[in-house]
Formats: structure tokens, sequence, C-alpha cells
């Protein structure tokens, strides 16, 4: 296998200002310093970062096992409690703080401080013990974007449960499918949400996975009344969220857990098809969400944070349920979408709730700019200092966009790579010490020692592209998948690289200057003609042109080329058809070619309203692989946002 090839030419760079230097918690002098420390004394800092931002109810004494590699251990002999250290730690120096800002879709907005939240996780704690569910059992909540949900899952630390959390946009069927894999004992739901104006109902695609057959570990259902709609109802299992908490003690005792202890397995997708239960455990997990949040989003007493995933990604866990609650920060949540009632939503919200650190994903950002690039000029964004990307690559002109038009040409992008795997951030810049190059994840935080390699698992030079790695384990990072050990041994430690290399399974380049730039799956590396080709790259390049709102780039096999080039574009005009679809194709193909070279031109384009995304806004590229390949769409496709965009993408030009 050749190296990929880096195509993508970006030579703008952002350097920090001298008053974020002088205020940022990390200067570059700092970042050098630890990460020398870490080369030097691994084990010892990690060690001594526990020690400073966990609180311990035993100390541990070992610091990282790794005689079963690659099933690592980290501060195993030590006891803690994840509730604990983002609440109770609070109560004697920020009660009355508010800890969450919940704004719902019809605008109302509800204030919940540091001391309201403790008392509600308490009682919540306690209705689950009232139910029988004990250290271990797991927990499968199904819950709209709420401040029940950060409850439910605090409620679930607080006793040493471990909850699974399934994304409240997902079908029947993947609930049926997390509650048999993980031999879930209760379910945690809501009659319904609020997204976009409308009412979604939430129950009954519980019932529907419950009768599906499997579930015999269930022994009841508790639902939080969120819309007030009907639902149907059984006497035997069902229980509301409100009459189970009635009457409880606003005080629990944590139940006081191992290090090791899992905190929560959250599901997501792999190359099989069928989900992967990835597994926490609670303090390497939570030690990584705390100095991330200090590290990366350089967070402060006087900011608030508004982190925009749901709590059914990753995402939500570490910087919604977890990261800002741990380091005492005040948080927005919000229960809707960015298009309602207006597309202007989000920046009424920074406005409205004087937001100073924003993160949310690319995709997100290029739909903004489609819906109006012009509309953040309209708001007081000057309450901002900081801006955040997650999720996937974000092209070097949505990046400009979102420096420029948001953050006014003052505010630092951090540009996020990391997965659900990973816990935590990996490689990221810090604010105050990294200058920023637009679409690069710029270099890895303290500790992390990312590589890129080639297939037999060397060290490629500086400029060529390969496999991004993790040479080192590390606190936050997964600690198998639930039920399957072989398949966490094959899929992120393959024999191919010696079997203790961490692969990604992302493929990515460092530049001359050791900055990390993200190119894209591996199964999303294109070969054309013997040239290996990220489709981050190539869908770049279609986004930089002026007429281009989104696009999105996979492979299909070709007798002459051995892949070719097939690019789904969203245009921000309406989707043109016949001879100026035709026009506008060329146009395209002669702009790739122009900006990479003729070897990326896309043989193939399919123009349509919108690509088939999650309701979370995640672009579903085996689906576009399929419509590539003219295969007929045999997948489940019930959390599709549109299922009729896949019939205009079939059209080819």
């Amino acid at each position: 296998m050749s190296t990929i090839e880096s195509v993508l030419q970006e030579n703008r760079l952002f350097v920090p200002d001298d008053q974020w230097v002088a205020q940022a918690h990390l200067s570059k002098a700092d970042y050098d310093e630890m990460q020398a420390r870490a080369a030097d004394d691994y084990e010892g800092y990690w060690a001594q970062l526990a020690r400073d931002n966990l609180v311990w109810h035993k100390p541990f004494t070992k610091v990282l096992n790794e005689t079963n590699a690659p099933f690592y251990k980290w501060f195993e002999d030590g006891h803690l409690n994840a509730s604990y250290n983002c609440l109770d730690r609070h109560q004697l120096t920020q009660p009355n703080r508010p800890a969450i800002i919940f704004e719902a879709d019809d605008g109302t907005v509800t204030k919940v401080t540091y001391k309201q939240l403790y008392q509600r996780v308490c009682q919540f704690a306690n209705g689950l013990k009232k139910l029988g569910i004990r250290k271990g059992d797991r927990v499968l909540v199904y819950l709209p974007m709420s401040v029940e949900a950060v409850v439910a899952m605090q409620g679930c630390a607080r006793i040493g449960a471990i909850h699974s959390v399934v994304f409240g946009g997902f079908s029947a069927k993947s609930v049926n499918e997390r509650i048999v894999d993980a031999g879930a004992k209760l379910v945690i739901t809501a009659d319904g949400q609020f997204r976009g104006g409308k009412e979604i109902a939430l129950k009954p695609a519980v019932d529907e996975a419950l009768a599906m057959g499997g579930c015999d570990s269930i022994e009841g259902v508790v639902v939080y009344r969120r819309t007030g709609g009907h639902v149907a109802w059984n006497a035997k299992r069902d229980l509301w969220w409100h009459d189970l908490v009635t009457g409880l003690p606003t005080d629990c005792e944590p139940t006081w857990v191992d290090a090791e202890h899992p905190l929560f397995v959250l599901y997501t997708s792999g190359s099989t098809g069928k989900p992967k239960g990835v597994q926490h455990s609670t303090g390497g997990y939570l030690l990584q969400a705390i100095c991330s949040m200090r590290w990366t989003f350089d967070i402060k007493d006087s900011d608030v944070f508004w982190c925009t995933a749901d709590v059914g990604w990753v995402t939500g866990h570490s910087y919604v349920a977890y990261g800002p609650l741990a380091v005492g920060a005040t948080q927005v949540m919000f229960e809707g979408v960015p298009t309602y009632p207006s597309a202007s939503r989000f920046w009424e919200m920074i406005q409205r709730h004087k937001v100073s650190i924003f993160y949310t994903a690319p995709t997100a950002i290029r739909s903004l700019i489609k819906a109006g690039g012009d509309l953040p000029k309209k708001f007081d964004l000057s309450s901002l200092r900081l801006l955040g990307s997650v999720g996937e690559p974000i092209n070097p002109e949505a990046w400009m966009w979102y420096y420029t038009t948001v953050g006014g040409s003052r505010c630092p992008i951090v540009d996020t790579w990391w997965q659900t795997e990973t816990g935590a951030h990996m490689i990221s810049p810090l604010p105050g010490a990294t200058p920023l190059k637009p679409g690069s994840c710029t270099m890895p935080l303290p500790g992390i020692m990312a590589a890129i390699v080639d297939e037999t698992g060397h060290d490629v030079e500086l400029g060529k592209g390969g496999f991004l790695v993790i040479k080192r384990p590390w606190p936050a990072m997964i600690r198998t998948i639930y039920g399957d050990p072989d398949r966490y041994r094959k899929s992120y430690y393959p024999e191919d690289l010696g079997g203790k290399l961490y692969l990604a399974g992302d493929g990515a380049n460092c530049d001359l200057d050791g900055y990390f730039w993200i190119m894209g799956r591996i199964d999303d590396v294109l070969n054309v003609s013997g040239h290996r080709l990220g489709t981050m790259e190539i869908e770049s390049a279609l986004v930089a042109n002026p007429h281009v709102a989104e696009a999105a780039v996979v492979g299909r096999p070709d007798d002459l080329t051995g892949e070719a080039v097939c690019a789904f574009v969203v245009l921000k005009q309406a989707r043109p058809e016949g001879a100026e679809a035709e026009k506008i194709a060329k146009e395209l193909r002669d702009w790739v070619g122009k900006e990479i070279g003729p070897i990326a031109k896309p043989k193939e384009i399919r123009f349509g309203d919108n690509l088939p995304k999650t309701r979370s806004g995640k672009i579903m590229r085996r689906l576009l692989r399929s419509l590539a390949k003219g295969e007929t769409i045999t997948q489940d496709v019930s959390t599709l946002e549109n299922p009729a965009i896949l019939d205009q993408l079939k059209q080819t030009i």
C-alpha cells in the first residue's frame, strides 16, 4: 500500500493574540513542558493529573496496568464516584450557581442550580434503588434532550449502575438491539419530545422494541411526562417518573466504585452493521473529560458554555452530562433544532444567554451557512470568546465563515478530533498556545502519543499520509466492546500493525509543522488510478466553490481507474435538472481539477436538496456508497431525517 496522498493546500495561519495568550490556562511553554514530562514519566504525568483533578474516596496506588494488553487498566485500586465529582464537590463552594440553562423548543427557559441538580439526581437515584437497580445493572436511557436526561445519567452513576443512552431519534429496532446486547434491566424514556415545533412520540418505540422479543431482562419502564400526549400503558411494567420520585429523600449516599468500574456503554456503528457497545470506565474517562474542558475550552468561572450535541452521542456525554458539571461550569442545553422557528435560532440564543464558548458540528455550520450566511451579523455575538468544532473534519471554507462571521475574527476555533472510543479530545488546538490552520485539528493534547503510520505500523515521514494511531494507552480510552472482547482486539489493535497500536480508523497526514489533518475514514479513502485520496479533501474542494453548500464524496468500482470519485452535492440554489445540471456538474469537475488536480475530478456528480442524514445530522455514507454502486437500499433508513432524498440522489449526471 502506498501512503495516502495529501492534496489539500492550506497555508493560512492564525496566531493567538496577546490578550488570549495572557489569560489562557495553558501557554505554548506549558504545552511543551507537559509533553516533555509525559515523554519522560508517562505514568507519573497521568497520576499527578488524576490526583489534582478528581476527588478520590480511596486514593489509588496503581497507575497503569498493561499486563493484559490491550485491555488496559488505569488507577484500578482507587475508589470514587462520578456523580460525587460532578455535584457534591460544588455544594459548599457554589450551590446557587446555575448548572444548566435549559431552553425548550418553544423558547421557555428553565435554570437549574447545582444545589437543585444535586437534589434531583439524588431523588432519582433513590427511585432507581427503590426499583431494585443496583451497582453493575444496565439501564437504557431513551430520552429527549432535557435536564431529565442528565439527571437519569447522573442518577445511574450515583448508585454504580451502568447507563446506555440511545439517541431519541433512533428506531424501535435500534432500541431493541441495544436492550438485548446490554441485557438492560430498566428503560427510562418519555412520552415524547418537541423538535422544530412538532411533537414526536418516544414511548411507542420502546413499547414496540420490547414487543420484538429478546428483552426478558427488562423489569420496568420509567416514563418522564414531557409532552402530555396519550401513551399506551402497561400497569405491570410502566411507571411515571414523577410518581417514582414523589416523597423520596433529596440526599443519596454515593456508591463508591473502583476506577475501572464501567460508567457507561454507548453503542456506535460498526463496519459490519452490528452496533458496537463501547464500554468506558469511571476514573480515566472522567479525568480526561475534566482536563479537556480546562485545556481545550480554557473554561473559566465567568463562562457560559454551550455544546449543541445531544446526550445520545459521546459528545453529549463528555461535554454536556459530565465534563461541564465536573468543572462547575454553567452550560446551556437546547431541546430543539437550529432552524426553528427561524434559521437565526442559534444566534438568538447566544445573544440571549451571553454564551461565551460555542461548540457545534461542521454539519450544523454548513447548514447554517446555507440557511443564511449573513444572519449572525444581525445579532450581538460579542459574548463569544471561543468556538469549537466536533464530529467530522471541518473544511477550510466553513472554518473561515465560522471564524469571521460568527467569531468576528477574534475567537479562536478549537477543531477537535476524537471518537466515541477515545472518550475525550485527543488532537485539538489549545486556544492560547496553538497557531490555527483552517481545516487542521493541529496537535495532540498533552500526553497523547498520536502518530501516522503505514500498513506495517511504521511511522511515515512528515507530509505523507497514512493511518492515524495512538501509540500509548490513555486514561479515557475504550476498555472493551461490551460482551465481545475479540471484536475489540481485532477492531482497534490489529495484528497487521503489531497488535500494540490503537487504530483510529481514520486516514491522516501530519504536515512539516507537525499539524494533523484528518483525511476521512480509512474505508472512505479512494484508490483512483493508483492514487490514494482522502474523501475529505475532495469534499473541501467542492465546498470551497461559491455555489456549493455541502458535499459528500464516496468511491465506486471503476473498470478503468479501480475506483471512481462519486460526489453528492447540495447547492446554495434550487436543485438543478437537465442541461443546467450538466452545466453545473462540468463547472464543479473543472473546479476540483483546478483545486486539487485532474485525478480528483468526480466522475459522477449527483444533486440533491440535502444529503441523507440521521436526525442528529450525521451523513450516512454507507447509503451513499450503495447509491453510487447502483445497489438496492436494504438497510434500515428509519433514522433518516428525510428518506425521500435517496430517490433524488439515484439520478446521475
